[in-house]
C-alpha cells in the first residue's frame, strides 16, 4: 500500500513504535508459523485493541492476515511492529493500526463491493477480503501491482481483483461501489471516485498537502459527499493525474514545523492539528511557557508508544544544518525496555527514494526537570536528504513529558 506510518501512516522503514516483547523471529525459522501467529496476536492486542479498535470482525481479520507475507523477507522480523515498512518504488506498507483504523471507519459489510486505491503490497486488500463480498484494488506502480496480484492469488484471496492503473480514475467498469478506501493522499477527492461511490456509500481518504493531511470520512447523500473530519495522518502522495493537479507543494529549501507551539487543536477530537500518530497525549493550559497551551505525554507501561510525528520536506543538497530547540519538563521519568528508551526529540532523514539514511537526537532527558527547561542543538543534515520525520515523546519511557515552543532555523550549505 502506498502509505503511513508513517505510519511515514505514513512513513518509511522506521521503528517509531516499540517492538513487541517476543523472541527474535528469524532466529527460530523452523517454528516460523507458530511464532508469527504468537507475535501477530500480541501485535493486535497491544497496538490495535488497546488503541481503541473494537469492531470484532476487523480485529479478527487483523489476527488472521499474515502481515509477514506482505513485507520483504529481510524485514520479516519487523512485520508485527506497529510501523510502516518500505516495499520499494518509494512506497510503504501501512502500520497495522492505520490499516485497522481505516477498515473500521469504513464499516465493511459482508455484501459490500469495495474499491481500494493504492494496492501497494496487498495487505489492506487481504484484510478487507474476509469482511466483504468483493475487493477491487488498483495500483499505479506496475511492478508493485503485478507483484501484489501474484501474492494475493498465492495466498488464496480469491475475492480480491487487482488492476494496474491510475487510481484517480477509479474502476468505472466495476462501479458503483458500496465503499471506497484510498491509501494514498490526493489534495482533494477525485471526481471519478465520487461518481463511482454508490448512493449511501462510504469513503475514507487522507486529504491535504504533502505533509499536512487529515483522514476524511465521506457518505454519499443525494449524490453529494457529506464529510466527517477525522484525525491527522501522513501518507505518500497519490501520483498520476492527482499529483499533476496538486496546487500546494512543499518547499524543501525552507523546511518548517507547523503548529510548533501546539496552539491549534481540533475542537471535536481534541487532537493537535498538523501532528500525526498522536499517542497518549493531552492538552494542558496551566503555566504554559508561551501561548495558551502545550502538549503532555503520559505513559505507565514500559515500551508503549507515547509520541507525536510530523513530516517535512528538506533538501540536504541546499541545507547543511538545522538548529532545533524546544522547552520541556519531565516528572517521574524512567527508562523503558531499553536504557535508550528516554524522552527526546528525534529527526529521521530519508533520501530521494524515501529510504532512511540516518537520524539525529536532541536528548535523551534522563532526569526529571520540574521547571520548564530549554533544550536544543545544531543538527547536520545528510546531503542526500529530501524528507524528514520529526518525533517527540517519551519513546518507550514511563512518566510525564511536557513540551512547548519548538523552533527551527535553517543553515544553508
Amino acid at each position: 500500500m502506498k502509505k503511513p506510518v508513517w505510519t511515514f501512516t505514513t512513513v518509511f522503514t522506521l521503528v517509531f513504535a516499540s517492538p513487541i516483547a517476543a523472541p527474535h523471529i528469524e532466529a527460530h525459522a523452523q517454528q516460523r508459523g507458530d511464532l508469527f501467529r504468537s507475535v501477530r496476536l500480541q501485535m493486535v492486542e497491544q497496538f490495535i485493541v488497546a488503541e481503541g479498535i473494537d469492531d470484532e470482525r476487523v480485529v479478527e481479520a487483523m489476527r488472521t492476515v499474515p502481515r509477514h507475507e506482505f513485507v520483504r523477507p529481510s524485514l520479516r522480523a519487523q512485520a508485527y511492529f506497529d510501523q510502516a515498512l518500505d516495499i520499494g518504488h518509494k512506497q510503504t506498507i501501512s502500520p497495522p493500526y492505520i490499516v485497522a483504523y481505516m477498515t473500521q471507519m469504513l464499516e465493511p459489510q459482508p455484501d459490500d463491493r469495495v474499491l481500494e486505491i493504492g494496492t501497494g503490497s496487498g495487505y489492506q486488500a487481504a484484510v478487507l477480503s474476509s469482511l466483504v463480498k468483493e475487493v477491487y484494488t488498483m495500483e499505479i506502480v506496475e511492478p508493485l501491482g503485478r507483484q501484489a496480484a501474484r501474492r494475493l492469488r498465492k495466498l488464496g484471496y480469491r475475492n480480491v481483483h487487482a488492476k494496474v492503473g491510475d487510481g484517480y480514475l477509479g474502476w468505472p467498469d466495476q462501479a458503483p461501489f458500496d465503499k471506497i478506501i484510498v491509501t494514498c493522499s490526493p489534495e482533494s477527492v477525485p471526481q471519478p471516485l465520487v461518481d463511482q461511490l454508490k448512493e449511501g456509500g462510504r469513503m475514507i481518504i487522507p486529504l491535504g498537502e504533502r505533509y499536512q493531511q487529515v483522514f476524511h470520512l465521506f457518505e454519499k447523500r443525494d449524490g453529494k459527499l457529506v464529510a466527517t473530519r477525522l484525525q491527522p495522518t501522513l501518507f505518500v502522495p497519490m501520483t498520476g493525474r492527482s499529483e499533476d493537479r496538486r496546487k500546494v507543494k512543499p518547499d524543501p529549501a525552507n523546511p518548517q514545523i507547523i503548529n510548533a507551539g501546539f496552539e491549534e487543536t481540533d475542537a471535536q477530537t481534541g487532537r493537535f492539528e498538523h501532528w500525526h500518530y498522536q499517542r497518549r497525549t493531552s492538552l494542558m493550559t496551566d503555566d504554559p511557557p508561551e501561548g495558551r497551551q502545550y502538549i503532555c505525554f503520559e505513559n505507565d507501561e514500559p515500551g508503549r508508544s507515547a509520541h507525536i510525528l510530523q513530516g517535512l520536506a528538506i533538501d540536504g543538497s541546499r541545507i547543511a544544518a538545522l538548529s532545533l530547540s524546544l522547552k520541556y519538563r519531565t516528572t517521574g521519568v524512567r527508562a523503558g525496555r531499553q536504557p535508550a528508551d528516554r524522552p527526546s526529540l528525534i529527526l529521521y532523514f530519508f533520501d530521494p527514494k524515501r529510504l532512511p539514511i540516518g537520524r539525529a537526537v536532541i536528548g535523551p532527558w534522563r532526569s526529571d526537570a520540574l521547571a520548564w527547561t530549554v533544550a536544543g542543538d545544531r543538527v547536520p543534515i545528510p546531503s542526500r536528504t529530501r524528507e524528514a520525520i520529526l518525533q517527540i515523546g517519551l519513546n518507550g519511557a514511563t512518566g510525564t513529558l511536557c513540551v512547548d515552543d519548538i523552533h527551527l532555523t535553517k543553515h544553508a550549505r
